[in-house]
């Protein structure tokens, strides 16, 4: 089992169908953090599921709510940009995380994210940092 960075499969065929709204005032997407020697999260990951996902203090199933969720053109490619988010005070070892809505029945999956490795905090800060919004560097990214 491995966590494999993609944007899933279904989150595609969901936007053509209208499924997830990212402007002011539309869904609610979440980050939840997984453990990467038993999780199996990928392109064909179809929604948020509670299988593998880290416990630890510091740290509630289902995530966190992304905040500051902005769309916007960087040149012809469409992206997503979200504010950096921190699970405080800590214990916790995370190998990746998946982003999914939680506003929409089932909380459909939207992005697989691996982090290269274990990455842990003990009694710290276990915070996730967003690239720029760019054509290249944005986490989701519409080209």
């Amino acid at each position: 089992m491995a966590i494999t960075s993609a944007i899933c499969t279904s989150f595609k065929v969901e936007l053509l169908k209208g499924v997830h709204n990212f402007s002011t005032g539309g869904d609610s997407f979440k980050l939840a953090l997984y453990s990467g020697a038993t999780a199996s999260l990928d392109a064909s990951t179809t929604a948020y599921t509670t299988t593998a996902e880290v416990a630890g203090t510091g740290y509630t199933a289902g995530g966190s709510a992304l905040t500051n969720v902005t769309p916007v053109a960087a040149g012809t490619t469409a992206v997503v940009d979200f504010a950096d988010l921190t699970f405080a005070t800590a214990t916790i070892t995370a190998s990746g995380c998946l982003i999914y809505n939680d506003t929409e029945a089932g909380d459909p999956a939207v992005a697989a994210i691996s982090f290269g490795g274990a990455k842990t905090s003990t009694a710290g800060d276990f915070t996730i940092v967003f690239p720029s919004p760019t054509a290249t560097g944005a986490i989701i990214r519409l080209a």
